[in-house]
This record gives C-alpha cells, structure tokens and sequence, in this order.
C-alpha cells in the first residue's frame, strides 16, 4: 500500500504537490491545511485522514480532530500536528507511526519500533527550507520517505 503524506499547505496545493501525490492510495494530512478547498482536491487523488494544526483556528478546517488514528494495510497512524503534543503512549496504543507537521522540517526517526514521520511543508517555503511531500510504503513493513519538490 502506498500512502501519501502531505502538511503544512497553509492555503497552498502546490501543482507539484499534486502530481506527486497521484497514484497513492490514501493521504494523511497532518495539518496546518489553511483551506478546506484543499481537501477536496486532495480527495479526488485518494481518500484523506486531516487534522487541524495551529493555523486551522477559523471556518472549516478549525472543525477538524486536533488528532486522529488511522489503520491503513493493517497498521496504525496515529496523526497530531506537533510531535510535542502526543498526547498517547504510541508503543502501548499499538501504533505503527506518530504522523506530524508543524516544524517544516522533514524527518523519519525510530522510537521504541515506533516510527515518527514528519513529510515537511508542501505549502508557502519557509526560510530556506525544501518543499516537500512524504511517502509510506505498507508492505512486510512499514517504510517512510521524503520526496523534495522542484517548485518556483
């Protein structure tokens, strides 16, 4: 199974963002969406799991989960904007990997066999930092990957 892992758009769907995507079989958006436009246009690629992140504080995306859990090729993704909000045990829940945002930095760190995966913005850039999108192949295991886009 391969799932797309998208945050931080903050009002942005880049088209590279787009293209990227095209082909996964689920989205996981781990916040900071900036418009609910966006989800609809990620939904016509694959189904999405979105949460809010800190920027989400009016109209229709202040109205979803602040976290959420996920089972996707019979693992669990536990989403939260900011790794320092977990609010669970990820290891005791049962979860496969922590999906979060907020820094604009990608990542892919092991824990306890727990996965925490942050794909980066794909929205407006920040400092100097890339565009990016993540990815998540559920096969035997359970692999992420960070894929820089070629944007303007």
């Amino acid at each position: 199974m391969l799932i797309g892992v998208i945050s931080d758009t903050h009002g942005l769907l880049r088209p590279e963002a787009v293209a990227a995507l095209r082909g996964v079989e689920h989205i996981l958006h781990a916040g900071d969406v900036g418009n609910r436009a966006i989800l609809d246009e990620l939904r016509e690629i694959a189904p999405v799991t979105a949460i809010r992140g800190n920027v989400d504080v009016s109209g229709a995306c202040a109205e979803l989960p602040a976290t959420d859990v996920v089972e996707l090729g019979g693992r669990l993704f536990y989403l939260v904007h900011s790794v320092q909000d977990l609010d669970i045990n990820p290891v005791a829940a049962g979860v496969a990997m922590v999906v979060s945002g907020h820094s604009h930095k990608a990542s892919v760190q092991v824990h306890d066999g727990v996965i925490y995966f942050n794909p980066g913005s794909a929205g407006p850039r920040r400092f100097t930092l890339p565009v990016t999108v993540g990815f998540v192949t559920v096969e035997d295991g359970v692999e992420a990957s960070v894929l820089e886009l070629k944007v303007k």
